[in-house]
């Protein structure tokens, strides 16, 4: 086996010891728990990283040293494919554990038990493959050189050969392949956009867009903009719960279909906010979308409940892509359909007397959050010109949230900053308790910040790659393992791991949110005459009564 394992793929020892050190870092724990496959094809990956990493400093070192390549003797070999699978065996069993423990923080039962067999399966065939493709790739490299050397120096053509295949592999994967995956995901939503579901009828009421009064057509809102105007709560619900009179909710939406600019798309979505008579309203709400348009209904509903109806929503598509590949993709869009939307509102807004205008809110979540974020400038703004907002899940290239936790007061942790003592903007893992700072009250215009301690799209950044972030190093959040640690590039790798899976774990952890925007907004809203009792009743209902997600698959949401 281990001659053959030496023929097919041709290891370096050096390699194999990197991949064997990687992949037992890649078991340690994360921010959160993982499918076996998963956590296989991650533990495969990173073995592919560590085996590179280690063959190119042993080429370092052999280039200082001026020596040539020693073959390795057979004991050698024998002894690190030995210790290997050892080490590998005992950190399946200890990663097992670990990841009930991670488990066991979240609400969830315990792992399969088929996972000790599934992730070192997965993890070898996995590396294996890889190994395959990247000595094919040397291979045309040699041959390239080999060619070549026929016409120039040996040194010439052997450095050529692999400048060559090296860049025809980066452009072929970075151009060719790259661009035209992105253009074909984003033609498949784009189809599905058009798509209207037989389960959904257009909304009746003159006070949605895609009515009969709405000069928005209801095919041209894209699927989840139908969505967000088919459904919510009537005023007759709303009163049902809270047992006082409210009115029917106005909600007023544009799809990329309505029009192809930007700043037209933004004009036709407060057109119609304003025919329904939005800016006549006592509370408007500028809601900023995730990737393909998706506007989270705890969120919505929560805000419209809160407000007895006496409410207005008005938000944008920016993309057919959801918000995984925005994430990656196509930030730019996101951050001109923030800024064009609140830019448009503000613009009617302001126009308005002052003794009549609308209380002005804002709210985001994920990429969403980061859309609406680039309409300002920083915490003054925010104060300025609107009455509060909630920001939900931010990731961690968010501008303003990056400088209000970098530049936090000393001695507050960074899952739960305090900025300038808390006057304007204040954060929470958890919107059910108390805000801090506790010792200063919360005056003007409430702008809060919900950040769950395990969310990898929160936490997750390029400074992992080198430097232990202060998350790891303060006091943790609740749902973080004490056992995770920091290791160089593996956090970073492990992290950027876990956003896949950020939306597979209970709500209250990860990046899943619903049914908290009820807390969240009472917060910020501060509604005369709800309990605590009837937040929790809320948000059982809604909760319980959330289909407008039903048959939504988590990565289109968010």
């Amino acid at each position: 086996m281990l001659d053959t394992l030496r023929g097919v793929l041709r290891p370096t020892l050096p390699g194999l010891v990197g991949a064997l050190v990687f992949a037992l870092l890649s078991l340690t724990p994360s921010l959160l728990p993982r499918p076996a496959l998963f956590q296989g094809l991650v533990t495969g990956i990173t073995a592919v990283i560590g085996y590179g990493l280690a063959v190119a400093l042993a080429w370092v070192w052999r280039a200082f040293a001026d020596r040539e390549a020693r073959r390795p003797s057979r004991r050698a070999w024998l002894w690190t494919v030995g210790v290997g699978v050892i080490a590998l065996g005992v950190a399946d069993i200890v990663s097992v554990r670990q990841q009930d423990r991670v488990r066991e923080l979240m609400g969830m039962g315990d792992a399969s038990a088929w996972r000790f067999v599934t992730v070192p399966l997965v993890a070898v065939v996995v590396f294996c493959l890889l190994l395959a493709a990247g000595r094919g790739l040397r291979r045309a490299a040699r041959w390239l050189s080999d060619l070549l050397a026929r016409r120039i120096g040996a040194q010439a053509a052997r450095a050529t050969g692999f400048v060559v295949v090296a860049a025809l592999t980066f452009f072929t994967l970075s151009g060719v392949v790259y661009d035209n995956v992105i253009a074909a995901v984003d033609s498949s939503f784009a189809l599905g956009d058009q798509q209207v579901s037989s389960r959904l009828d257009p909304p009746e009421s003159p006070l949605r867009s895609g009515s009969p009064e709405s000069e928005l057509a209801w095919e041209d809102l894209g699927r989840q903009g139908r969505r967000f105007v088919a459904r919510g709560p009537s005023g007759d619900e709303i009163a049902a719960f809270t047992g006082r009179p409210a009115l029917d909710p106005i909600r007023a939406y544009a799809g990329t279909a309505n029009a192809e600019d930007v700043e037209e798309r933004a004009r036709l979505a407060v057109d119609d906010l304003e025919r329904a008579g939005g800016f006549e309203r006592a509370n408007l709400l500028v809601a900023g979308t995730t990737g393909s348009g998706f506007i989270e209904p705890s969120a919505s509903n929560s805000f419209e409940y809160l407000t007895g109806g006496d409410s207005a929503i008005v938000s944008m598509q920016y993309s057919h892509l959801p918000s995984w590949v925005s994430f990656l993709v196509d930030q730019r869009a996101a951050r001109n359909a923030g800024r064009a939307l609140f830019d448009a509102v503000y613009e009617r807004w302001s126009a308005l007397p002052a003794d009549s205008r609308p209380r002005l809110y804002l709210f985001g979540e994920s990429l969403g959050s980061f859309a609406l974020e680039t309409a300002f400038s920083g915490e003054a703004d925010l104060r300025n010109r609107t009455s509060g907002g909630l920001f939900v899940g931010p990731p961690g290239f968010n501008s303003l949230y990056t400088e209000f936790r970098e530049q936090r007061d000393p001695g507050s942790r960074e899952i739960e900053p305090i900025f300038r003592d808390g006057r304007t903007v204040r954060f929470t893992n958890d919107p059910w308790g108390p805000t801090i700072p506790l010792t200063r009250p919360w005056d003007g215009p409430h702008v809060l910040y919900l950040v769950h301690a395990s969310d990898p799209i929160t936490w997750w950044s390029p400074d992992l790659i080198w430097s232990k972030p202060d998350w790891l190093s303060e006091p943790r959040g609740s749902d973080v393992a004490s056992a995770m640690r920091w290791y160089p590039i593996i956090t970073f790798w492990q992290t950027s791991a876990d956003m896949a899976v950020g939306m597979a774990v209970p709500s209250g952890h990860g990046h899943d949110f619903v049914g908290e925007h009820v807390a969240g907004w009472a917060s910020v809203l501060q509604p005369e005459g709800w309990t605590s009792a009837d937040l929790r009743r809320l948000q059982q209902q809604i909760v319980d009564a959330d289909t407008e997600n039903a048959g939504v698959p988590p990565s289109l949401r968010d």
